[in-house]
Formats: C-alpha cells, sequence, structure tokens
C-alpha cells in the first residue's frame, strides 16, 4: 500500500483549534458538532506558526514599550467619506480589512465604486467569481469605465498565483472578492471550507504586513446572519466591516464589528441608486420627508435613536387590528420580535391595555434595523396611538428605554438626540427622566419633556384638550 502523503486534521469552525481525532464536542471552545475534516500536505508548516514567521521582520526583537514609537499610522483616503468614518479616518497601510453582508446588498458595489473613483491609488482588484467583463459592466454604471486605467482587473482564484502578481505589480490596494472562492495549496480541500479559508485568511495577512500593502476582503454570511468560515478569521483580520439592509429598500448601512486602528462606534449610511451608492450626509431627513409631509395618521411615531455616534430619527410603524385567528399575530420588520413581545406584554400588564385579541404589526420605514433599546418608547406609542385610533402630532418625537416594570430608563447620548430633533424642525421630545438630570432645560433648542414612566408618555400624548 502506498504511503498516504496528506496529513488528516480536524478542525473546529468556531474557535479554529485543530486537533487530530474528531469528536463531538470541541475541547478548546465548548461547542458541538463544529469539527471539520480537512487535509494538509507533509511538510507544510501549521497555519498559526507560518503567520507568526512570516508576519515578523527577520530583525525583530522584544524591546520595552518606552522604546516603541507611539506615532499615529498614516491612513489612506478612499475617497469615500461613509466608508473613511468606520475605517476611523481612512485605510492603514499594511492592514487586512474584511467585509461581509448578504449577496446582493451591494459589498462589491461598494468596494469597486470607492476603487474606480479613487485615482490616486493604483488597486489590484481581484475577483475569483465574476469574470473580468462582468465586472467593466458594473463599473460602467459607476464611473466612465474608458478613463479607468488605476484599477486592473485579476480573475484568479490560486492565492499563492495571486500574491506572486501582487508582489510584480507592487499596488497600492489589493481587493479579493471573495475569500470564500480563494484557494491554497497548503490544503487540499474545496474551496470555502473552513481549512482553505483560514490558510488564505493567513497567508493574507503575512503579505500585508511584510509587504505594506492592506488588503479588502469580501467574505460571505450565513443564513444567521454570521461571517461564513472559521471564527479564527475574524480573529485574524485587523477590522471586520458588516454591510446590512433590506434588498427591497434603498438604504444601506455600513457597521464596524471590530477595528484595531479606531473605534467601532462609528457607521455609514448609504442610498443604493442606479449609479451605485450614494452617501447620506444626513439620513434624519431623508427617512422622515414624507412622513413631515402627509397628514397626521395614527399608528406612527418617530422615534430618535443612536447609531454608533450618529443620531437617527426614524419612523416607527404599528397596526394593531381584531385577531382573525384564535391565536393573535404577532410581526416585526426592523426591530427584534422577541423585544416587541416583551414590550407588548409590559403595555399589557403595566399600562392595563389589552391586546391578548389583537393583531399587532411592527415595522420601521426605510428597511432599516435598529437595535437601539431607546427605541422602545417610541414602538409602545405606535402600538397605543393604532390601538385607540388617535394620532401622535408630527412636531413630537419619543426616546427612552422600557424596563419590565413600566420604567422609563436613561439613554446614552442624549443631548445629540435632542438636537438632532431640534435640526430637523421637531419642537418637543419626550426623553427619560434620569437622563437630563442636572441638565438646563430651558437652554435646550426645543421643548424636552422628561418621563419616568410609560404611563406619563401617555398621558402627554393623548390627554384630551
Amino acid at each position: 500500500m502506498a504511503k498516504k502523503d496528506t496529513k488528516t486534521v480536524y478542525l473546529c469552525t468556531e474557535c479554529g483549534a485543530d486537533f487530530p481525532k474528531w469528536s463531538g464536542k470541541c475541547p478548546s471552545c465548548g461547542n458541538w458538532n463544529t469539527l471539520v475534516e480537512y487535509t494538509v500536505k507533509p511538510g507544510a508548516p501549521e497555519p498559526g506558526l507560518r503567520i507568526r514567521q512570516k508576519g515578523l521582520p527577520h530583525d525583530n526583537a522584544p524591546k520595552p514599550i518606552s522604546e516603541v514609537s507611539g506615532k499615529s499610522v498614516p491612513r489612506i483616503d478612499l475617497n469615500d467619506g461613509e466608508l473613511n468614518r468606520v475605517l476611523g479616518g481612512g485605510l492603514v497601510k499594511g492592514s487586512l480589512v474584511l467585509i461581509g453582508g448578504e449577496p446582493g446588498i451591494g459589498k462589491s458595489t461598494l468596494i469597486l465604486q470607492s476603487v474606480v473613483r479613487n485615482t490616486a491609488l493604483t488597486t489590484l482588484y481581484v475577483s475569483g467569481e465574476e469574470s473580468p467583463g462582468q465586472i467593466r459592466l458594473r463599473a460602467e454604471r459607476l464611473t466612465d469605465a474608458d478613463t479607468v486605467e488605476h484599477t486592473l482587473l485579476f480573475s484568479e482564484t490560486s492565492i499563492e498565483v495571486i500574491l506572486e502578481t501582487a508582489l510584480d505589480i507592487a499596488p497600492d490596494l489589493i481587493v479579493v472578492d471573495s475569500i470564500q472562492t480563494m484557494q491554497t495549496a497548503g490544503s487540499d480541500s474545496s474551496a470555502g471550507s473552513p481549512s482553505q479559508v483560514r490558510e488564505c485568511t493567513g497567508r493574507l495577512l503575512a503579505f500585508a504586513k511584510e509587504q505594506n500593502i492592506p488588503i479588502l476582503i469580501v467574505g460571505h454570511i450565513t443564513k444567521d446572519g454570521t461571517i461564513a468560515g472559521p471564527k479564527i478569521m475574524e480573529h485574524l483580520v485587523d477590522t471586520v466591516l458588516l454591510f446590512e439592509g433590506d434588498r427591497n429598500h434603498q438604504y444601506r448601512i455600513l457597521r464596524s464589528m471590530k477595528n484595531r486602528f479606531g473605534n467601532t462606534d462609528e457607521v455609514g449610511i448609504y442610498e443604493m441608486r442606479g449609479d451605485g451608492l450614494r452617501q447620506v450626509s444626513n439620513p434624519s431627513e431623508m427617512l422622515l420627508s414624507s412622513s413631515l409631509d402627509r397628514d397626521e395618521l395614527s399608528g406612527i411615531c418617530i422615534g430618535v435613536t443612536v447609531e454608533g455616534q450618529r443620531p437617527l430619527l426614524v419612523e416607527v410603524q404599528a397596526l394593531v387590528s381584531s385577531a382573525v385567528y384564535n391565536n393573535p399575530q404577532r410581526s416585526s420588520n426592523g426591530v427584534d420580535l422577541r423585544r416587541s413581545n416583551m414590550l407588548l406584554a409590559v403595555l399589557e400588564k403595566r399600562a392595563g391595555f389589552k391586546l391578548i385579541q389583537k393583531d399587532v404589526f411592527l415595522n420601521i420605514a426605510g428597511g432599516l434595523y435598529i437595535n437601539d433599546p431607546a427605541l422602545d418608547l417610541p414602538l409602545l406609542c405606535a402600538v397605543l396611538s393604532s390601538s385607540l385610533d388617535l394620532s401622535i402630532p408630527r412636531t413630537v418625537c419619543v426616546t427612552g428605554e422600557v424596563g419590565l416594570s413600566g420604567e422609563v430608563r436613561a439613554v446614552s447620548h442624549i443631548l445629540r438626540r435632542i438636537n438632532e430633533a431640534a435640526k430637523i424642525g421637531f419642537r418637543t421630545i419626550i426623553v427619560p427622566k434620569d437622563s437630563v438630570k442636572g441638565l438646563d432645560l430651558t437652554a435646550q433648542p426645543i421643548t424636552v419633556y422628561p418621563v419616568s414612566r410609560v404611563e406619563e408618555a401617555f398621558r402627554f400624548l393623548f390627554r384630551a384638550d
């Protein structure tokens, strides 16, 4: 029998640890059924060791912190204000950035329009999914493709060939679309497997650090919304960005999940158009343009939320109707359904409004998904407005987190929320009382109405004149 020329290793798709034998539970992270078999050619170093050896210069040696330079790293302007904001001021040389998102959300469009419109950067755009002709067709929608000479298209899936080509060209930026289509000779697994993704990411990281060339890689996501591939890939890269939104709506949000060169509080907002993604500098006005012009309707409340460091006013819509079936329906778009059910229980228990025989439908206009708990009170106000068929004045907006006992809890960045509401043209804002303690409310640009219980907000909005 011929001697085997490959080595079998079992890799955990969650933590990235590898083991010589399979087991149902990962000994490292404790997750079940996460070990996947893959093969490694003999003589090939382990991925972690190879990254460590290639990522450090040969003359590198330990040194005291006092002797390490603390100067800020230079950044590359990507000619995109929203993308620069999320990256922390621009792209750092030698960094590895991972951008993930659902299929068709606009990841490739975002990167392509940034590089083709930035004539100051020589970019090597590597695509394993599309041919150069297909990319050219997309570029024609974004700019005059006949004048783009600084962006070089390369259709290839071999990491070794890509890195050799990059050494010859020496570009200012490398784009890899996508990491799940790349393959390396260090693993015999198919493209997209955990071993291939980990190996390819490790080689790209080592190349970026050695050559001081930034690399943008596009990653797919699973049905759960997480980046596809081993979790160690997110640990290896310097920055993880998530591009999200509803494909049936025009707005997209770029979030920073991890950033070694900046904070993760910033978000970028785009509008999808026929000629690419347009930066939205004042999203509140765009999201509320239709609601501010139409007549007052029941079931609508304007909530003041914060995405990253940016205040954002959104239209919260609710529809309460009599249940047709024995089990009332509960549906929500743009907010977590479980949290919505909790808020409806608070409304029944603490405020005395019975919704047990009512269907309740919730929606955030514009196709956005909001995680800010400050949207709790606007949701309850919209539900009660629809249930009572009483409209909320268009000049009033609401913000506040609601606890299980019906109390309105404090929210962060209260001054930013108040100033944003005043800038849009609102005259009154309902806020948690704990958030404005010590503030001079008479100095605020709009009327601030503090509340400590949900009943106080309801009495203010639906009081009899």
